[in-house]
């Protein structure tokens, strides 16, 4: 239990507020309401324009590129929006010099970032060898995945708050990706009047 002066001032700052708090949600959907656009200047790579008819047809990369996050955030509770943003701004870095013929990987110093950065190349990389077997050419090329990777980071940008402990991509991307019945764990069966 905190005070309401500091539940708004330490918020995401010093305090790792859990996405079920209702506080929280409240101050997102707030945050959501009045939000201001991204300046032009913290445009994740501004020179680069990504076609939307390449997002559309590759949607089911984006989409797996977002559920790798998540499956990451399930495992490693550390995981928040700056940790994300910094892998997959590593792993765009990567693919924007492989476009280029060079491969210099640059993984993230952060643990938590190494390791979604690990999962997300890894993602990718199989992504690659499936549709490589499948249709005996190649599959997704590497300045394709750059583009996906550079749509997503713009996204990632866009929904968070910027604060250090923020996870309000995170929580984005579930509003995206709800857990199947499945995943979710049974309800108890003992009836208690």
């Amino acid at each position: 239990m905190i005070c309401a002066i500091c539940c708004g001032e330490k918020r995401e700052v010093s305090i790792d507020c859990p996405s079920e708090c209702p506080y929280l949600i409240a101050a997102h959907r707030w945050e959501r309401e009045h939000r201001k656009p991204i300046a032009p200047d913290s445009v994740p790579y501004p020179d680069l324009d990504i076609p939307m008819h390449l997002v559309h047809e590759r949607r089911p990369v984006i989409s797996g590129l977002g559920f790798t996050i998540l499956k990451s955030a399930n495992e490693s509770r550390e995981l928040n929006d700056t940790d994300a943003i910094e892998a997959i701004s590593a792993l765009a870095d990567t693919y924007r010099t492989l476009g280029t013929g060079l491969y210099y990987e640059k993984p993230p110093e952060g643990l938590v970032a190494r390791t979604l950065y690990g999962h997300l190349a890894a993602f990718l990389a199989e992504l690659k060898k499936e549709e490589t077997q499948q249709t005996g050419f190649g599959g997704l090329k590497d300045s394709q995945a750059y583009q996906l990777l550079v749509f997503l980071l713009r996204v990632a940008k866009y929904e968070t708050n910027g604060r250090p402990r923020s996870r309000a991509f995170l929580d984005f991307l579930q509003a995206q990706f709800p857990r199947s019945p499945e995943s979710q764990p049974e309800p108890s069966r003992i009836i208690v009047p």
